[in-house]
């Protein structure tokens, strides 16, 4: 009886590559702060890169079609007192980032259409409420404006960006300091990696500990965990002999990993980077020169290796760009921001195909920009999944995105007119002035129509 070998998957041949060094972001001073945070966050406009900065915390956020060689003097996002520890950019607002520092401090900040001409060092809000370096931020996937830090004061801290507010204050639940903090897919729930060895499933809302479980990886260095779309949880870490590890597990249930699996010796803590319309996971180890990737599926051993994509360079972060902004014409689907010491090269991520149809087996209806929910309902206990948006086209729809965005965010410093009321003119323009274009193309034009009539 003959058996099939080889498993079924049309992830098998992905095929990474790294771009050309004339794509790539050089001469760029990456952070040498010891913290294992990525370093980067990728949206569809803007690559954002922590930076060595003397006095102070700061990060590059670049334009991405502004590659190579990138001037000393290029203006930075700078206002932080202290080094800059993680950064993330709002899900709802290509123009929006907030950041964390040692200073204790949380920053929002909103980038120009157009990126950084000057300078920036005043955010649009400072959250102050943790006592020491702030380590993790990460924004509610599907509600507007809600924000979560994490400190190395063991508190997590979820805010109202929109007011300034710190609403609720989970205390008294980590004993020690903090790996990671992931959403749910609707937000509903948090899941924690802390130092004393335990993952934490958390209803925020509640300030209630749903299921937790001790030792998930006994090794003594950092974990992390993140939510997969299915609800399950996705660990990595060590075992007591030092070999990194993944697992998997219910999150209703977490007495036995579904599955757990031993990969090699390497000392450098593994980001898991995961797409929830694929059920891919990405593994990129600091200080590693590899990305190794696995599909998560219902059949044993339910965690399936794929294969490594491997450069000669170790890598000091890494920004992962959300499906929105992939080229589906060229079927890709997924790229990295790899940071090495001195520059950021982009990594491509593709399945090979014939067709030059749109493959629609690749890109499932994905999360768009558009927030299910406004701060005050999810605070008030209502729950939302993503607002799915079909990438056939390619992800064209920024520009109603932004005007929309624009006229609703309560993250503009200045208070914006009603939303009904603002014209759609010019995509990066206030809306008083853009009235006044329209003033002006009037008054230009009817000279021109007199004079066709004289002639």
């Amino acid at each position: 009886m003959l058996r099939r070998v080889v498993r079924q998957s049309k992830f098998r041949h992905v095929f990474g590559q790294a771009v050309r060094n004339d794509q790539c972001y050089d001469d760029i001073r990456v952070s040498r702060v010891t913290w294992d945070s990525s370093f980067c966050a990728v949206n569809p406009r803007f690559v954002a890169i922590i930076i060595d900065a003397s006095g102070g915390g700061a990060f590059l956020v670049l334009p991405l079609q502004k590659t190579g060689r990138i001037d000393k003097v290029y203006p930075t996002v700078c206002g932080h007192t202290g080094p800059v520890l993680d950064i993330d950019w709002c899900p709802h607002n290509d123009l929006v980032i907030a950041s964390g520092s040692e200073d204790c401090t949380v920053m929002v900040w909103q980038i120009p259409e157009n990126g950084l001409e000057t300078p920036m060092s005043v955010p649009v809000v400072v959250l102050e409420g943790h006592s020491k370096r702030v380590g993790i931020v990460s924004w509610h996937p599907t509600a507007r404006n809600v924000l979560l830090s994490a400190g190395c004061d063991n508190q997590i801290i979820i805010w109202n960006v929109g007011t300034g507010q710190a609403m609720i204050h989970l205390e008294d639940m980590h004993p020690d300091v903090i790996f990671s903090v992931s959403w749910s897919r609707n937000g509903s729930l948090l899941c924690t990696a802390c130092k004393d060895k335990k993952v934490r499933v958390i209803d925020p809302r509640k300030k209630k500990i749903v299921t937790e479980k001790d030792k998930a990886h006994e090794g003594a260095r950092p974990m992390r965990a993140i939510f997969l779309a299915d609800g399950n949880i996705f660990t990595t870490g060590f075992s007591r002999m030092s070999e990194r590890q993944l697992a998997l597990w219910k999150s209703d249930n977490m007495d036995e990993p579904i599955c757990v699996q031993e990969m090699d010796t390497s000392n450098g803590v593994l980001l898991p980077f995961y797409d929830p319309d694929t059920n891919v996971v990405y593994l990129c180890g600091k200080g590693d020169s590899s990305i190794r990737y696995f599909e998560i599926t219902d059949e044993a051993p339910f965690v399936h290796y794929l294969s490594t994509f491997s450069t000669k360079e170790p890598q000091r972060g890494m920004g992962y760009m959300p499906k929105r902004g992939l080229d589906v014409n060229k079927c890709e689907i997924a790229r990295f921001y790899k940071l090495h010491e001195r520059k950021c090269e982009p990594i491509i991520m593709t399945v090979p195909r014939k067709s030059d149809l749109f493959q629609d087996d690749l890109y499932p209806d994905t999360a768009g920009p558009d927030p299910a929910l406004e701060a005050e309902e999810w605070f008030v206990g209502k729950n939302g999944g993503p607002i799915l948006v079909s990438l056939k086209d390619g992800y064209v729809s920024t520009k109603s995105r932004d005007l929309k965005v624009v006229k609703t965010n309560v993250l503009e410093s200045k208070p914006a007119p009603k939303a009904e009321t603002i014209p759609t003119v010019q995509k990066h323009t206030a809306p008083q002035p853009s009235i006044v274009i329209q003033i002006q193309l009037t008054t230009i034009t009817e000279p021109l129509i007199n004079m066709s009539i004289k002639a």
